[in-house]
């Protein structure tokens, strides 16, 4: 394999290219977004680890008046813009903010990384405090924000007071350009603290993108399209660019091209099925795209251990605070349709894609939209599509893999989770007084609210079974030796002298559970796997259970 020096976790543009890491030209993205001279402010939202930032990186890298990046373009696509580039390429004063650092668990926390972030913006363009053109009111309140002495209406001014200072010192509108706007109220959501920092945000945005003369045009990247009503009030000239509605989605993720090429040029087209089947299948607008994250960090990996499979990259590096919080929201209602995704087939779901985190759990379908916004599903194809679907619903779908891994090895995990505050006191009550009945219905209840699929096979009851005991405050044993065999799982209540042995079979039919319990019990007499007991518990409950599909019929075992 040749060594492609591949730049994973490298999002500054100018440090890719004089570095020589490896580069896919992207650089178009810039020419597209000008060719709408009327549009002031563009929102471009797509899942995180799809390029974002590196593209604004290289957007600041572009435009920016302080630089000299001529050698940076040169050879990319842009380059071939000739006049559009002589027009342009250093002509502006550029800001480039990001908000992705901007966190804590409390609001103070929070705010004081947000002024931390305005300080190192100043702090690059200290030169403006010596230009006898601005005035000293911006000039106190840039020194404040330097100093991190700003206070909230100086933050909420700061972005404003900031492009002000550098059309007067530069005689030209602002470029402005901010990364990840939507981290600081999506933590504020997750802690607790959403309204205020809402209030200093939306005072941020709409003084720096309403009404400013000198701004010349903004470019804004998120996750999730938070309402224009809660955060970009009275904007005018505004454009949303999602992975529903959009022209710039070869800019974000890799085409089937892009990866073409990857491969080519690593020496590796052999691992194309692999990297399609784990990586691809996000479909954005009119293009199929592949985790650019995914394919990078795969194929350095590659470079070292050619026999490496394929893993899972991208679960680690997503926000899944949200995910869980509505796991924890939503309980059982969403269990058939992660089963279905499971199975790989589709649901289908009707998308909000203008959300407001304070109603974001007000309903299902912002689960869903959540899910898919975010890139843990994408748009089915027409062709995957056995139906007709009505106006306004989408057909959703998990995309690869990798994705899949991740549902299977986390989600299902956080869903199952939520089952555990279940009020199990009815189901212990019968288990200890031999009601085989209403044993049988908790735990149908309990099947309905777990994540299963595939194959209703024994082990996945077995697991099931021993897990509604565990953390309870009993002993459970399963698989261990006792009399003539092994009896499935044990559980024991020693404070009580009391202890439950139960069988498990699995039916193939719901007709079968009758003959599948009895079975268990004999099994269970036959092998005596209660008789060791007898001498150290006053009661022995002994039970023969039969599982089909989400069904389970409990016998008890007469004495």
């Amino acid at each position: 394999m040749t060594n492609l020096n591949i730049p994973v976790g490298i999002s500054d543009f100018a440090q890719i290219r004089e570095q020589g890491y490896y580069y896919v030209d992207k650089s178009d993205l810039i020419f597209e977004l000008l060719q709408t001279s009327s549009t002031k402010v563009t929102l471009i939202t797509r899942p995180r680890r799809f390029g974002k930032t590196l593209a604004m990186s290289m957007l600041a890298d572009f435009f920016d008046i302080q630089k000299d990046s001529h050698q940076h373009f040169q050879d990319l696509k842009i380059s071939g813009h000739t006049d559009f580039c002589q027009t342009w390429m250093n002509q502006f004063p550029t800001l480039f903010i990001t908000f992705k650092d901007v966190d804590g668990t409390t609001f103070g926390s929070a705010f004081d990384m947000l002024k931390f972030t305005l300080s190192q913006l100043c702090i690059d363009h200290s030169y403006l405090e010596e230009d006898l053109k601005i005035n000293e009111a911006y000039k106190d309140i840039f020194k404040r924000l330097k100093k991190q002495t700003a206070s909230a209406t100086d933050v909420k001014g700061a972005i404003l007071v900031l492009m002000k200072m550098l059309q007067i010192h530069y005689g030209k509108p602002v470029i402005l350009l901010l990364d990840e706007y939507d981290v600081p109220v999506s933590k504020a959501s997750s802690y607790g603290y959403y309204l205020e920092m809402l209030e200093i945000m939306k005072a941020m945005m709409s003084t720096s993108l309403k009404d400013n003369t000198a701004l010349c045009f903004a470019v804004i990247t998120g996750c999730l399209r938070i309402a224009k009503e809660s955060i970009f009030t009275g904007t005018n000239n505004f454009v949303s660019d999602t992975i529903t509605d959009s022209h710039l989605n070869e800019y974000f993720g890799f085409t089937q091209a892009d990866v073409d090429c990857i491969l080519a040029d690593a020496h590796k087209t052999d691992y194309a099925e692999e990297i399609n089947v784990w990586y691809d299948g996000y479909h954005f607008g009119n293009f199929d795209v592949y985790c650019p994250w995914d394919v990078m960090n795969y194929l350095r990996d590659l470079q070292y251990n050619p026999s490496l499979r394929p893993a899972s990259y991208w679960k680690n590096t997503s926000d899944n605070a949200i995910i869980r919080s509505f796991i924890d929201f939503a309980g059982s209602s969403i269990t058939m349709k992660l089963e279905r995704l499971l199975d790989g087939g589709y649901i289908v779901q009707r998308i909000e894609e203008n959300l407001t985190y304070d109603y974001l759990h007000s309903s299902e379908d912002n689960l869903w939209s959540i899910l898919y916004l975010t890139g843990y599903l994408t748009r089915a194809r027409k062709s995957d599509l056995t139906e007709t679907l009505p106006i306004g619903m989408k057909a959703l779908m998990i995309p690869n893999a990798e994705i899949k891994d991740i549902f299977e090895t986390t989600i299902i995990k956080w869903f199952n989770e939520s089952t555990q505050h279940w009020n199990r006191a009815e189901l212990f009550q019968a288990v200890w007084h031999g009601n085989a009945s209403l044993m049988t219905s908790e735990m149908n209840k309990l099947l309905r609210k777990t994540i299963s699929y595939h194959d209703y096979r024994e082990d996945f009851y077995h697991a099931f079974l021993a897990d509604i005991f565990t953390g309870a405050g009993f002993i459970v044993e399963s698989n261990k030796e006792h009399g003539e065999g092994r009896s499935d799982v044990i559980i024991y209540d020693p404070e009580n002298g009391q202890m439950a042995l139960f069988e498990i079979k699995y039916s193939r039919t719901l007709d079968e559970m009758e003959k599948s319990c009895e079975k268990a019990i004999s099994q269970i007499n036959e092998k005596m796997y209660a008789q060791e007991f007898e001498d150290s518990y006053d009661k022995i409950f002994c039970y023969g259970i039969a599982f089909f599909k989400k069904r389970c019929l409990v016998k008890l075992k007469e004495a």
